[in-house]
């Protein structure tokens, strides 16, 4: 199996996670599952040509998924699903951000 297609079933599992999460989560804290597929999908799924676009979006997802989890807090599961996203993108983010700060400093 590929990398790539680690990464790719990495990404797909932990936003279907984030949404069952959402709903069945309160029994059982299950964050840190989202943060290592984060930390998969930082690592093998995104490539340097595709850096620039998922730092765009990740940041993005990031800020509006945190900013929506607050806002929507009356909204139990909507504003849940909204963590359970930042759980899982911050961590991919931040690892596609220091693999482009390693390599820039490699230039």
């Amino acid at each position: 199996m590929k990398t790539n297609s680690i990464g790719g079933w990495a990404f797909l599992i932990g936003v279907l996670l984030a949404l069952v999460f959402a709903f069945f989560g309160q029994f059982v804290d299950w964050a840190w599952l989202l943060v290592i597929l984060g930390l998969i999908i930082g690592f093998l799924n995104i490539t340097e040509r595709e850096t620039q676009r998922f730092l765009m979006a990740g940041t993005v997802l990031v800020i509006v998924g945190a900013f929506g989890s607050e806002g929507l807090s009356h909204l139990m599961y909507l504003s849940t699903i909204f963590s359970n996203l930042v759980a899982l993108f911050a961590a991919a983010t931040i690892i596609v951000a220091l693999k482009s700060v390693f390599e820039l400093a490699r230039r």
